[in-house]
């Protein structure tokens, strides 16, 4: 492992007891700004070890998400490894797990006792539905959480099922919402605000992403009631995704860009036209200014004349891009929004960047991603001064566990 970093979260231990895909977002993003980040496995890892694609035994998506942490793989349904997390609890700054609610409580470490051990930590849960209410105990991941907030329900065609997206835009989003409370806390407790616990989960992630939907529905008391529209927004025209030569084309024009839509089309009568000179009518009548700029889209010989009218006169647009096309683009790679890594085991990998960047540090820290328990030792000998008999013992119970070949 390479040493820690030196950035903003040097000096700050997580307790990082997540897995999958919300937690490790948030604990990925923490490990990138210099914390050193403890990730409790069970035994057998965490299950996303075992997601495609695999190369020598690692798996991209868990490198993905969780390089630059420690690996502690300890059985807590023994007491002496219970005994273990109840150390690095009085040592560390920030607890953080995303179990379904109620399993931290069961293995003993809700935040009532956690708080006894280590009342200056800052403890993080993590679910689907949050620690109260009447759903709480319902199983959950991105998509139910997606569908229960009504974000569901508008993607897709106006007439047809609706659909959901194929990223995980809720886990990863959820994540960074728990990082950035997580920072906030500790802010709070380098004051003498002492610690705290933080409660977050994906449907309030979600639903805080309704930028017009739900104070639509409820200034209008439901009598308008917002819902998938296609390619087409309901409230904004023209804003939509359209047909260009090779690629769909997102072009998205305010009341400020209208002008400009009709000079790059070649169409400036329709900027004073009373019939399209307000948001208002222009979506009133949205079919006919889509047929408009669909026909224009038509004439064009390409994409990139396309591109280069619309951007001659600001109008905000992108060509839909493959993954492939778009980890190509020359600005997301000089930009480090998407970085080459090497992995011991894997070898070379595209992946995304931190979308962090600050001025102070280094973007993109050089990390590396651990096996199995590959930190059981250091962790115990360094971090809570075990002997090695001790830790020999622990290993010959099956208290540690640990697998080089992942």
């Amino acid at each position: 492992m390479l040493p820690p970093p030196k950035h903003l979260l040097n000096g700050f231990r997580v307790l990082d007891m997540t897995h999958v895909l919300a937690g490790p977002s948030a604990t990925r993003v923490l490990a990138e700004m210099g914390a050193e980040v403890i990730k409790v496995e069970l035994p057998g890892g965490d299950i996303t070890r075992t997601l495609p694609v695999i190369k020598d035994g690692r798996s991209a998506y868990f490198l993905q998400q969780n390089r630059g942490k420690k690996s502690l793989c300890i059985d807590l349904k023994k007491d002496e490894g219970k005994a273990i997390i109840r150390e690095l609890l009085e040592g560390s700054d920030v607890f953080i797990e995303n179990f379904a609610p109620g399993v931290i409580g069961r293995l003993g470490f809700s935040w009532e006792e956690v708080q006894k051990i280590n009342p200056e930590i800052i403890m993080c849960s993590m679910s689907a539905f949050g620690q109260s209410g009447e759903l709480t105990a319902l199983p959950g991941y991105d998509y139910i959480a997606m569908a229960y907030t009504g974000m569901m329900s508008m993607i897709g065609e106006a007439d047809g099922a609706p659909y959901f997206p194929m990223a995980g835009i809720g886990d990863v989003m959820t994540g960074m919402h728990a990082a950035a409370g997580i920072g906030f806390a500790l802010l709070h407790r380098e004051r003498g605000g002492g610690g705290q616990y933080l409660d977050i989960s994906l449907i309030d992630a979600y639903m805080s992403c309704h930028e017009l939907n739900v104070e639509l529905y409820s200034a209008t008391n439901g009598e308008v009631e917002p819902s998938r529209c296609g390619n087409h927004h309901y409230a904004v025209c023209p804003l939509g995704i359209f047909k260009a030569r090779d690629h769909w084309i997102c072009i998205i024009a305010l009341q400020p860009q209208w002008a400009g839509v009709c000079k790059a089309i070649g169409r400036e009568d329709l900027i004073e036209d009373v019939r399209y000179d307000t948001n208002d009518k222009r979506v009133g009548k949205s079919a006919e200014i889509i047929d408009i700029i669909q026909g224009w889209l038509d004439s064009m010989p390409s994409d990139d004349a396309i591109v280069e009218a619309l951007r001659e006169y600001r109008v905000p647009c992108a060509l839909v891009l493959s993954i492939g096309e778009a980890i190509a683009q020359p600005h997301l790679t000089q930009r480090g929004t998407v970085r080459q890594v090497h992995d011991t085991k894997f070898g070379e990998l595209t992946l995304p960047g931190m979308p962090l960047k600050f001025s102070a540090f280094e973007h993109n820290q050089p990390m590396e991603t651990a096996y199995v328990g590959e930190h059981n030792r250091h962790v115990l000998a360094d971090v809570l001064g075990y002997s090695e008999e001790k830790i020999t013992t622990l290993e010959d119970i099956h208290v540690l566990r640990s697998d080089p070949s992942t």
